[in-house]
């Protein structure tokens, strides 16, 4: 126990360590350049528009390579994020102009052509990043007009890329890239083609700080025209949450209220009457729930992520997670999961032998595999398909190595350590009544208060203080919008517990209410339900 109370210094200490790694790395160039200084332009992956998470190697495509195709090293969550950053055969070199300059010249085969065309068809965008600044840009066109018939649409591939950029001083500050229409090659039939393959590059300067250079990637879709509808989310939450504890105080108190008065008139006559509703089953309320070792293990593993939800959240509100920076959010998943696990060791093993478990052991293997087993079990699929298309998505060996280094490493020893802490902890489950020897039989209950429809309710009320965020949050997820609204999300995040704790408590004392002792797994994974289910919504409707 003595071990654990140090947990959260080094958890806060971790998080600081994680932030100061986060901004050294953004600095690690004070990007600062003289007339004619080089500055790195990595060319990052190319995909279709319409899905996002679809994405492949830039190279993937028979564009011009440079002589020397030389691979950045990439930290973990970069990896993680799908980029894989090659040295780009653009020369973006500071403050000097380039008009109309020959990257290459090349006779497509057949095979190239047909590539660039279905990656035309499907609308490819490629993205760079300049400085650590993304540029977005499409490769090509399709024309459609006046054809009814998709075997007349015609397929063109943009050869001439002009990039515009801002800077002040000796600092870059924004660029974009713009495709000359007017330069194009003609993809339509399966046939060699020539092609010339030029940029242009046009500098002007700017007052904008160098601080202020992200605020553009920050006003995505989401903002400031939508922010409204965040304002009104969190207004309608709030308005729920009175409404629920209204609701609750007034029933509960008054449920209670005359229940103290109904039992407590006269004890002696009580003894004599046939006790009804929670009173009837006082010793079957703290009755041990089944399968005790899996219900510990779910509740380890759940603190653990609302603990890593709140770390999260602390980056996040101190601005560590701005956009396009490069795989830190996966970083810190990954760090702070692994710096909690000793938090679900020690919760679930402590709870497990409060519950009279034996096998703690058993227990504790049962905590570590509980999220991180179906977690690899899908990760081992899904890196089985991106690998078979050769998708940015599936990760190389070797970060494979580093993840299963720091699970082995780092998780496993402290959820043990935790969990060696739980077990020494000497907590009792004080159960303020006597447990009967023999369990109670639930009485018949209308359809309306089983399992399922009252499970459907305790995630309805939470799921829709949080609707209109998690279809932000899953836009961003699926699509091309980027949430930055931390604030807002962590108000909801907080009005979701309040949320999740009153109808909880509410529901569970109607079923105690009822005759129905077991409580204990009736409401564990009711939001989680809902969630999921709004999850699936972006694959059937095209909200982004």
């Amino acid at each position: 126990m003595k071990n654990l109370g140090n947990c959260p210094t080094f958890l806060i200490l971790g998080v600081l360590f994680l932030c100061c790694l986060s901004h050294v790395r953004s600095d690690a160039s004070d990007h600062r350049y003289k007339d004619g200084d080089p500055v790195p332009l990595y060319a990052n992956k190319v995909g279709p528009f319409h899905n996002p998470s679809e994405t492949y190697r830039y190279f993937d495509l028979p564009f011009c390579s440079p002589d020397h195709l030389k691979e950045k090293k990439e930290a973990l969550g970069e990896v993680l994020n799908g980029d894989r950053l090659v040295n780009a055969p653009y020369k973006l070199n500071f403050r000097e102009e380039r008009d109309s300059y020959v990257v290459c010249k090349t006779k497509l085969s057949k095979d190239e052509v047909a590539i660039f065309r279905k990656a035309v068809d499907k609308d490819y965008y490629f993205q760079m990043y300049y400085d650590d600044l993304p540029i977005w840009g499409f490769i090509g066109k399709v024309d459609k007009e006046g054809k009814a018939d998709p075997s007349e649409y015609k397929y063109f591939l943009y050869k001439h890329i002009q990039f515009d950029i801002l800077y002040n001083k000796d600092r870059v500050i924004e660029i974009s890239a713009r495709m000359d229409p007017h330069s194009l090659v003609d993809l339509t039939e399966d046939k060699e083609v020539d092609a010339e393959f030029m940029y242009t590059v046009k500098w002007k300067e700017t007052e904008t700080p160098f601080e202020k250079r992200m605020d553009k990637y920050s006003m995505s879709s989401s903002l400031p025209h939508h922010l409204e509808i965040h304002w009104f989310s969190i207004i309608n939450s709030c308005v729920t949450v009175l409404l629920l504890t209204g609701f609750l105080a007034t029933i509960l108190m008054r449920v209670l209220k005359n229940d103290f008065i109904k039992y407590g008139q006269d004890e002696e006559a009580a003894d004599d009457q046939e006790e009804t509703g929670w009173k009837y089953i006082h010793g079957d309320v703290f009755r041990f729930p089944k399968f005790k070792s899996l219900f510990a293990a779910a509740l380890g593993s759940g603190t653990q992520l609302f603990t890593l939800t709140v770390f999260i959240f602390m980056l996040a509100l101190v601005g560590v997670f701005y956009p396009y920076n490069r795989g830190a959010l996966f970083t810190a998943l990954v760090v702070i999961y692994a710096l909690t696990s000793g938090i679900a060791g020690y919760t679930a093993t402590s709870f497990y032998c409060q519950l009279e478990g034996k096998n703690w052991v058993r227990n504790l293997l049962l905590t570590g595999c509980l999220f991180c087993g179906p977690l690899f079990l899908t990760f081992c699929f899904l890196n089985t398909v991106a690998i078979a298309y050769s998708a940015t998505a599936a990760l190389p060996f070797g970060t494979i190595v580093v993840i299963v280094l720091i699970w082995t490493l780092v998780t496993s020893p402290l959820l043990v350590l935790g969990g060696i802490a739980g077990k020494n902890s000497k907590a009792e489950f004080q159960a303020p009544c006597r447990t009967t020897k023999y369990p109670r039989e639930i009485p018949p209950l209308p359809w309306y208060r089983s399992a399922i429809p009252q499970m459907a309710m305790a995630g309805f009320l939470p799921f829709s203080a949080i609707y209109i965020e998690l279809y932000y949050i899953f836009a961003s997820v699926w699509g091309h919008r980027i949430y930055t609204i931390y604030s807002i999300l962590f108000i909801v995040f907080i009005i979701l517990l309040i949320v999740t704790a009153f109808i909880t408590v509410a529901l569970t004392y109607f079923q105690l209410a009822a005759e129905d002792h077991e409580w204990w797994w009736r409401y564990i994974s009711s939001l989680i339900m809902h969630s999921f289910l709004h999850c699936l919504l972006p694959c059937t409707f095209d909200i982004f």
